[in-house]
């Protein structure tokens, strides 16, 4: 494994931030952290990166506790932030080769450009750069001294639709092509449905679910439902075969049938089930 908690706690004081939180990340998956704010997901990361240390609990990321790591580790660890502060007249190319320097088994910077879908910008001065651009750079930079694992947090914040779509396109690429594991936390429930191999739910300090998105879904989130009319009349009704259920109607009612409409359950139902239900227990 690329990544494996067991146990991990955290604790301010008197205050239990994160319990006995567990899990683990193979090679090439992206895994997303789900969670309100205040769940847990920073210090968890921050732990992970080695930026903080834990109370409790083994951590091994890349086969290294972190609170221990030296620069050969960190030099396998790519970290995109929100925001990174840059000089804005520095020229894309020049950045990307600058960077890479540090690192002992960099990225040809013509062939991480081509990556991340730059090239034609690699002598644009960075202030210039579209916001998609800017957030593609900021994976390069991310990903420039080669990492096996790669943390992303909050990665599409403020794009428009066709930039994420884009860089959607670009973080499946790291995972498939790449082999890059992925930590990818968010609020965007559509884009961790989009990108995850894996989800967990953190709330509260606690896992309250981990698995695929159709796998959360199917187990929590429940049944589908579909909502019809006949003659003026309105019918709802809830069932685990949306599918078989019209089949039904169909043969049932032919062309009476009117207003059909199937909403399945989503990845936002099994997520708000979970944390209004770990809200209620705490």
């Amino acid at each position: 494994m690329v990544l494996t908690v067991d146990g991990l706690q955290m604790r301010y004081g008197e205050v239990q931030v994160l319990h006995d939180v567990s899990f683990a990340a193979r090679a090439g998956e992206v895994l997303t952290l789900l969670g309100p704010n205040g769940a847990g997901k920073s210090t968890t990361i921050e732990i992970l990166e080695g930026f903080r240390l834990r109370s409790a609990g083994r951590v091994e990321v890349l086969g290294v506790d972190p609170a221990h790591a030296d620069e050969s580790w960190r030099a396998q660890v790519g970290i995109v932030l929100q925001s990174w502060r840059d000089h804005g007249n520095w020229r894309v190319g020049e950045l990307l080769h600058h960077l890479g320097s540090y690192y002992p088994g960099p990225w040809p910077t013509d062939e991480l450009l081509a990556a991340v879908g730059l090239t034609d910008s690699a002598g644009h001065k960075i202030r210039t750069l579209s916001g998609g651009q800017r957030r593609r750079l900021d994976v390069a930079i991310g990903i420039v001294g080669r990492p096996e694992l790669l943390f992303l947090d909050e990665p599409t914040v403020g794009f428009d639709p066709e930039a994420r779509r884009e860089f959607h396109e670009l973080v499946a690429q790291l995972a498939t092509e790449y082999g890059t594991t992925i930590l990818l936390t968010t609020h965007d429930l559509d884009e961790a449905s989009r990108l995850a191999d894996r989800i967990m739910i953190l709330t509260s300090g606690r896992i309250v679910a981990i698995g695929t998105p159709s796998e959360l879904t199917a187990a929590i989130a429940g049944e589908d439902e579909v909502r019809w009319s006949i003659d003026g009349q309105a019918f709802r009704k809830q069932t685990a075969d949306s599918t078989e259920f019209v089949r039904g109607l169909f043969a049932q009612y032919g062309a009476e049938l009117r207003e059909l409409e199937v909403r399945r359950a989503s990845l936002e139902d099994t997520y708000l089930a979970l944390v209004r239900g770990q809200e209620v227990q705490s």
